[in-house]
């Protein structure tokens, strides 16, 4: 007669929120906690979360917050560039002196959050090494 052999490291990890991972990711905060910081510099994550000790050396966040900030700034600067050529066809000194610093400052303020929200998504779905063994995935009770 087989004997059970269903162990707890057979049953499934438990399910992380996605947008609330990402949310904490955009606020700049650890996807696990939401209370640690998740960059020691700009664009540099922290080695590990100070409050939880979340292990982020392995995230793979790579170019795809790049692609996205470019892809929503040109979805908002190209149009509004195209409207008002149109419409009242200003010097192209006078386009250029607005649209450049418009999409350098849009850029700058939208990369670090994004890049916080593709972490948060790796780390929610346990990508790159993020909660393999699944041992501390709940929060610390304060």
């Amino acid at each position: 007669m087989p004997t059970n052999t269903w162990t707890a490291e057979h049953s499934p990890l438990p399910k992380r929120d996605v947008w609330q991972a990402m949310a904490r990711g955009i606020r700049c905060r650890c996807p696990k906690c939401g209370e640690g910081k998740l960059f020691r510099a700009f664009l540099k994550t922290a080695d590990s979360c100070s409050v939880c000790g979340q292990d982020f050396t392995h995230h793979r966040a790579d170019d795809l917050p790049a692609y996205l900030v470019i892809v929503v700034v040109g979805h908002i600067v190209v149009p509004i560039a195209l409207s008002i050529e149109t419409n009242f066809s200003p010097p192209v000194a006078l386009q250029l002196s607005i649209y450049l610093p418009l999409t350098l400052a849009s850029s700058l303020l939208l990369i670090q959050p994004v890049k916080g929200a593709v972490v948060g998504l790796q780390w929610a779905f346990r990508m790159h090494g993020f909660g393999e063994d699944g041992a501390a995935d709940t929060p610390p009770t304060a």
